[in-house]
């Protein structure tokens, strides 16, 4: 008699609570340190265009002056993060589910849901200049292979990883990522300091002036959008810390001593993500800000269009020497490519959510969401692909998405704001240093977006 075939194994679905899930937070800083994660897939999809190309075309284009936007960009809009995270720990509501309960018109779901979606389409230009990007690299190293046929073959590579991969594969890939070109961004940046001809304090003093270059406007709310915590990026968030499994952990809400204990705790945990991946981003987010003022500004370079990679190799062949080059390659690659595959890990889990909110599967069915998350794995994938193909330049591909990003943070800053009064549980709310904190980068973002339309508008 023929043994029974072997059943599958049952596939646990993270967006519901367990039982078996409930736990008590860690309280040892080195116990933290190891339920860390969500944070480190942020920084991989944070590390890439919008630091490789964005900040260093905004430092090649007004040097120095606008290093104080780099450093306000990469730590108040955590701020905003934490308070999602928190809403999702406390609540178990997804990133859109909790936006979908903000007022206003509606069409199946929240206007804001549409705006992240319509915004996403938009962030599709940085995806495929990072296609670009990674395809320039490839076929300098090896030229017979045209860079159209790179981006086919990343195409193929990117939706054999990703079709079917789940949490923890997404985060190891993005821990060796950013790992990778972190550490040799930040020597750089070290030597570079150390040559009079591209770094002197006073260069600094004049980039911490709250000075706005004028010249380099759109190219500075581009980067104010995409550095640090961009508005992707803060969707995003919720939906890794609901596959970690902070909310779970922490267990319906029930208003219990224990319940509140837990959420506290988890959140303790969240915070502690956040301001290891902030650490991270930031110190390469400001390397290369200074590597594109200090050396590419200082020659008159920019980069632009098919000499992109080119001019931005400078950055480290000017430092380190003309051996870095090979260095600069094989970081170029795992920077760039590393956020196409976080980015769309996220964003289409992101859209499967969205496609729940309009009744198209039941919330409890993970099955139907895994199968509509990896129709969007491939959405995400060739429709930048698309774009590459219709050779528009990289650059303005990745400030595009950039300045829509920067356009979104204002309706982010405001729901988390209405969400955190309206829905947020008491025991849970952060105290009056927080909460100044909060409004702080709230008003900020909204000064900022307030500004960049009135310079459009009325010049």
């Amino acid at each position: 008699m023929p043994s029974p075939a072997p059943s599958k194994p049952v596939i646990k679905d993270p967006y519901a609570y367990h039982d078996e899930d409930v736990a008590e937070p860690p309280r040892r800083f080195g116990q933290i340190l190891r339920r860390i994660g969500p944070g480190m897939i942020l920084a991989a999809s944070i590390v890439g265009s919008g630091e490789l190309i964005a900040t260093t075309s905004l430092g090649a284009e007004v040097g120095y002056v606008a290093l104080w936007i780099i450093i306000i960009s990469c730590i108040l809009k955590p701020a905003l993060q934490s308070e999602m995270g928190r809403f999702t720990i406390a609540t178990g509501k997804t990133g859109l589910g909790s936006f979908n309960l903000v007022p206003g018109p509606r069409l199946g779901v929240s206007w804001v849901v549409w705006m992240w979606a319509v915004m996403v389409l938009v962030t599709m230009f940085q995806i495929g200049a990072m296609f670009a990007g990674v395809a320039q690299v490839l076929n300098t190293l090896v030229p017979g292979v045209t860079i159209s046929m790179w981006v086919i073959g990343l195409l193929g590579m990117s939706l054999w990883l990703l079709l079917g991969g789940g949490y923890e594969r997404v985060e190891h890939l993005a821990t060796i990522k950013v790992g990778l070109f972190t550490m040799i961004t930040l020597l750089c940046a070290l030597v570079l300091v150390s040559k009079p001809e591209y770094f002197t304090m006073r260069q600094i003093v004049e980039g911490l002036s709250f000075r706005l270059p004028g010249e380099g406007l759109a190219t500075a709310v581009a980067v104010f959008g995409i550095t640090g915590v961009g508005a992707v990026e803060l969707f995003m968030y919720p939906y890794w810390c609901v596959e970690k499994g902070y909310a779970r952990y922490t267990g319906p809400r029930d208003e219990s001593e224990s319940w509140k204990r837990r959420a506290l705790g988890w959140v303790k945990v969240m915070n502690t993500d956040i301001l290891a991946s902030m650490l991270i981003y930031t110190i390469a987010t400001l390397a290369f800000y200074l590597l594109g003022a200090g050396v590419l500004h200082s020659q008159g370079l920019l980069p632009k269009g098919n000499e992109m990679i080119a001019v931005l190799s400078k950055m480290y062949t000017e430092t380190l020497g003309s051996w870095a080059l090979w260095v600069f390659y094989v970081g170029a690659c795992a920077t760039l490519y590393g956020t196409i595959f976080a980015a769309t890990a996220a964003n289409s889990r992101v859209y499967a959510d969205m496609a729940c909110l309009l009744g198209a599967f039941d919330r409890g069915d993970y099955a139907a969401r895994i199968k509509w998350r990896n129709r969007f794995v491939c959405c995400l994938l060739v429709i930048p692909v698309g774009l590459y193909f219709l050779k528009v330049d990289p650059s303005h591909m990745v400030k595009i998405g950039g300045v829509a990003q920067a356009l979104m943070l204002p309706v982010i800053a405001v729901s988390v704001l209405y969400l955190r009064y309206k829905y947020m549980p008491k025991a849970v709310q952060t105290g009056l240093p927080f909460t100044i904190t909060l409004w702080t980068a709230s008003l900020f973002t909204i000064f900022m977006m307030g500004y960049y339309t009135f310079r459009l508008v009325w010049g």
